[in-house]
């Protein structure tokens, strides 16, 4: 099938939903007002809760939530078929995502910008709260470990990005502080700083010097490293050191000084990639060499697929963002719709052009088959069959392939940084909430917080021996990750749910893909639990075993006690602010 009807009815279908069905949503269902005072302007201080252009804010929610994930997960899930991938993007982002990422940005701003955890207990109770808290910092801690992990990876593998990606990092803050004290708009300055960002891609291609390859300076894989490490292992430890302290500066810094500025640009990068890719596959009209659906995998899609796909169909992380940073700096309430909805439809497009690079790469259905032999090795080459499946529908553009490949790895570590940073930001929160829930002082200060954030983070990145060589100690907890970033998002769209019902509201919106969600997702964890890593299990792992029974119990518990809600008539404690 060609590669270019596929992307037509994805697109279709996506402005559809935007057009028709948020307004719905934002209408009819959450009532947004206009005239509402938003946290950003009731408890403006400069650093968190700044009133933010919504235009800028898209670009700050977008880039934060979209990371590596909405690329790599439909990259592994090809492995299937590009058509259950394709229904579930579509059709998750329409009905899930839209209104997840949505609904939990509306409804902390009707909650003085409180995060999601904190928002549990209003509606649930204290012990909701602390459970959902506990899947949240794990959560979190997890993407912390394996983005810094992936990005410097990324770094030792294409060493031209390096260069361009550092570059951006005073041209936000540049970028800042004109907008924000000589009241320049932020528009002109960003393209600035993204033409300059790919003059240095295309310089850095080209030009050895602008290659920042820490394996080459110590002469090469057989070279010579620090502590008794291998090259590679030292130019592991050496970017990963040098994230962290990059993430502690960015997530203490006020809003307006680099990540407002950096995902505005990060937001045009969107662009000119999106539009590179989508050209460059209209220009070369590739059909999928993908199967439509793989016949014999070694792994039913049923559950898995609902897992492996989260960014680009729906994932739990968006509602930390929407609530821990995006709520803080909502303008208006009615920009609401653009910066969620639309913010969610962006991963939708990414998430397509992801499944079209990887379905369009191979030169035939058993080229792919040779490469995507088993659900392991999809999640083994799924990142770097896109990033060298997307240089190829770039090169329709006339775009050479080092340059075309410099670019894409460029967006892609972009988009994983800003998580990474927004990330270690919200776990900064929930460890200031912990810290106020248990009355420990010093956690609820901001650089003791964040200090425990960058500490425990880079710990588990680099102590235990991780699967994936050193720094790959995350991986270690990282199998956890999708069934807990959907547990996160089925919970909070039952707490949606509870606070529509008590609003008076058309609460089926969130419960119809809430039951779909937790249904595929306790499905899934219940399996991994018993029959994978249980002493019993075919790769019994105590580590997971265990924190993942324990994550198991935890939402079953949340999800009886927010059913149990939902069933009450009461008043909504939530509307009297």
């Amino acid at each position: 099938m060609n590669a270019i009807l596929i992307a037509f009815i994805g697109i279709v279908v996506f402005i559809l939903g935007y057009r028709y069905y948020s307004k719905f949503v934002a209408e009819k269902i959450f009532r947004l007002d206009p005239n509402y005072v938003t946290p950003a302007h009731r408890f403006k201080d400069g650093v968190d809760y700044v009133p933010t252009n919504k235009f800028v804010l898209w670009g700050h929610h977008f880039t934060s939530v979209a990371g590596a994930a909405p690329i790599l997960g439909p990259a592994i899930a090809i492995y299937w078929g590009w058509l259950p991938a394709f229904l579930w993007v579509v059709l998750g982002t329409i009905f899930a995502a839209g209104v997840h990422d949505f609904g939990t940005l509306a409804l902390s701003v009707r909650n003085k910008g409180y995060s999601i955890g904190t928002i549990a207990d209003r509606l649930v109770g204290r012990r909701a709260k602390l459970l959902f808290l506990f899947i949240i910092l794990i959560l979190v801690l997890m993407v912390n470990a394996v983005f810094a992990w992936v990005i410097s990876n990324l770094f030792i593998s294409y060493p031209a990005s390096v260069f361009p990606v550092f570059i951006q990092i005073p041209l936000a803050i540049w970028i800042g502080y004109a907008a924000y004290k000589r009241n320049i708009k932020m528009l002109l300055p960003s393209v600035i700083a993204l033409v300059i960002m790919y003059a240095a891609a295309i310089m850095a291609s080209r030009v050895g010097f602008l290659q920042i390859d820490l394996v080459r300076y110590m002469g090469g894989e057989n070279g010579t490293g620090l502590f008794g490490l291998g090259t590679v292992s030292t130019a592991f430890l050496i970017w990963i050191v040098i994230l962290m302290v990059y993430v502690y500066i960015a997530s203490t810094l006020p809003v307006w000084k680099l990540l407002q500025p950096r995902d505005f640009i990060n937001s045009h990068q969107l662009v000119v990639g999106l539009a590179i890719l989508y050209l460059g596959l209209l220009f070369t009209s590739p059909s999928m060499t993908a199967p439509v659906v793989n016949e014999s995998p070694d792994r039913s899609f049923l559950p898995l697929l609902f897992i492996t796909i989260a960014c680009g169909a729906i994932s739990g992380f968006h509602g930390l963002v929407s609530s821990g940073t995006s709520s803080k700096q909502l303008d208006k309430e009615t920009d609401a719709r653009f910066v969620g909805y639309f913010g969610a439809v962006g991963e939708g497009i990414l998430a397509l052009v992801s499944i079209i690079a990887v379905g369009t790469f191979f030169a035939n259905t058993d080229a792919f088959s040779q490469a995507y032999t088993s659900f392991n090795e999809a999640n083994a080459i799924g990142l770097g069959t896109f990033i060298e499946g997307a240089a190829t529908l770039a090169q329709g553009l006339g775009i050479p392939t080092d340059i075309a490949t410099t670019i894409v790895s460029i967006i892609v570590v972009s988009f994983a940084a800003t998580t990474l940073d927004t990330s270690v930001r919200l776990m900064r929160y929930i460890i200031a909430e912990l810290g106020i829930e248990y009355k420990i002082q010093p956690l609820t200060k901001t650089h003791v917080a964040t200090t425990v954030a960058v500490l425990s983070s880079a710990a588990l990145v680099l102590i235990p021996e991780g699967p994936n060589g050193f720094g790959s100690g995350g991986y270690l907890i990282w199998p956890l990750f999708g069934t807990a970033n959907q547990l996160l998002a089925a919970i909070s769209l039952f707490l949606i749910a509870i606070w529509l019902k008590r609003k008076g509201s058309n609460y089926m919106v969130a419960l119809i893909p809430m039951i779909f969600l937790i249904f595929m997702t306790l499905f899934a964890m219940f399996q991994q639990v018993v029959f994978e890593w249980s002493w019993m299990g075919t790769g019994s792992n105590m580590l997971l075993f265990v924190l993942g029974s324990i994550i198991f119990v935890f939402a079953i518990w949340i999800a009886l006690t927010s059913f149990s809600e939902l069933m009450k008539k009461v008043e909504d404690p939530l509307n009297k602010d």
